[in-house]
């Protein structure tokens, strides 16, 4: 059996008051009320503590750490006016403590080339828990499962909450603490500045009962991790910035603009999935990605500002014409695409929505979309919490749907990826027997 049992629950509280009381929910923190709240964790090796122990210094921890970020103790309010607002009111979060004695570590991380185990849904609570819903439920739960030969701690953060920059400080900072004993000392302090471009006075109007997400749940899925290693990714960086072919597409404005790393990668898999889903050429597929705007923003924002600072770039193709091009031409697509996003882009974007205040739409509508999330510039490897850095990073069911993607950094660093994609059951056995696409895969 691969049961997994609760062993005990309780809130954590902040270990101290705080001086945030309230944040304003920006146009990029209110457009994600209508996804799931974000389900990401790392299975590290096993603990030398007790259990006990263990628990002990991870309730600790995490109570220390709610101080540094009291709003995730928080709960989500609407005003008379119609703006919601994070109330710090310290109520506190969800703490599960859970045991999965007959699942092994070593057979969940031996699955590289198979499915992702279905086990580690079960690894994180709230699941399909649409973060609209952080008004009653608390904002974040942390669930930590002892497993045979390593320890799995998934924590489900509310999205309008966090994006995936806030998501991962959070993180480092829990295991940090946790691994300095519980110390009140941290190097890398939110910012919970509101004062923005995302900023703005218009309030959302809400459905009766709630947003719901625009996508099935429950629908056949595969779900699979293909790893790309550093020597992979610059063959493929080097097929796209070849330029003995296509001459006429370089950018006149910037004719020596270099196509990145992940560029390339990302535009290699939308035109497998594409390829896979075997798809009209006559028509029209979406390649959507999320912006951190951070830097984008002119001033920039804080590198650690707390919320949501991203926006969704998506970049269309004709089908018929992302396949009869070589990789060059849809990975310069997204090169101009992401070039353009800058200041004035991000501000525009900011003006649309208050034209037309709307929650983000997460689906497939018609089944040629490809949306990568995450980034592989997020620190996930960092969450060493005193016994070693974490052997995988995994996620839970939580906005999983067909062509959904995920870009985490691959294990063993150095520009290493790991793209975990969702997909039909036909389109990924067909991706699977795509050799222009596993060759790279390793």
């Amino acid at each position: 059996s691969s049961s997994v049992t609760i062993v005990s629950k309780c809130h954590i509280y902040p270990s101290r008051s705080s001086a945030v009381t309230a944040l304003k929910l920006s146009v990029s923190d209110l457009t994600m009320l209508s996804v799931h709240y974000i389900q990401k964790g790392v299975l590290l090796p096993p603990s030398p503590l007790p259990s006990a122990d263990l628990v002990s210094l991870l309730k600790n921890s995490l109570s220390e750490t709610l101080s540094h970020f009291p709003p995730l103790a928080g709960r989500l309010r609407t005003e008379d006016s119609g703006h919601v607002k994070i109330v710090c009111t310290g109520e506190g979060i969800e703490f599960y403590h859970a045991r999965a004695t007959l699942v092994s570590a070593a057979a969940l991380l031996q699955s590289r080339h198979r499915d992702v185990p279905p086990e580690f849904r079960r690894f994180f609570q709230f699941d399909h828990t649409v973060s609209y819903a952080g008004h009653g439920r608390p904002l974040l739960a942390v669930q930590v499962t002892e497993l045979n030969g390593g320890v799995f701690i998934g924590c489900t953060a509310n999205h309008a909450v966090v994006d995936g920059t806030s998501f991962w400080n959070f993180f480092n900072t829990f295991a940090e603490i946790a691994a300095r004993g519980g110390s009140q000392k941290i190097t890398k302090s939110p910012a919970f500045c509101r004062d923005t471009p995302f900023d703005s006075p218009i309030a959302l109007q809400v459905p009766e009962g709630g947003p719901s997400p625009n996508f099935s749940i429950g629908e056949p899925l595969r779900e699979k991790i293909f790893h790309f290693t550093r020597e992979a990714i610059l063959k493929l960086k080097l097929r796209a910035n070849n330029p003995t072919r296509f001459q006429e597409i370089t950018d006149p404005e910037n004719p020596t603009a270099e196509i990145s790393s992940f560029q390339s990668l990302c535009a290699n898999v939308w035109r497998a999935v594409t390829r896979a889903r075997n798809l009209n050429p006559s028509r029209t597929t979406t390649f959507r990605m999320a912006a951190n705007c951070r830097h984008r923003l002119r001033p920039p924002l804080p590198p650690l500002y707390f919320g949501n600072a991203i926006q969704s770039i998506p970049i269309a193709a004709n089908v018929g014409e992302l396949l009869s091009n070589d990789l060059r031409w849809s990975a310069d697509k997204l090169r101009r695409r992401v070039a353009d996003h800058d200041d004035a882009s991000v501000r525009r974007g900011v003006e649309e929505w208050q034209r037309n205040p709307i929650m983000f739409s997460l689906g497939n509508f018609d089944g040629s979309e490809v949306i990568m999330g995450s980034s592989p510039r997020f620190p996930m490897y960092d969450n060493d919490f005193g016994w070693g850095r974490p052997l995988a990073v995994r996620s839970g069911g939580a906005n999983k749907l067909d062509g959904k993607m995920s870009a985490f950094p691959g294990r063993e660093g150095n520009g290493a990826v790991d793209v975990e994609v969702v997909l039909t059951p036909a389109a990924m056995a067909a991706l699977e027997n795509d050799s222009e696409f596993m060759q790279y895969v390793s």
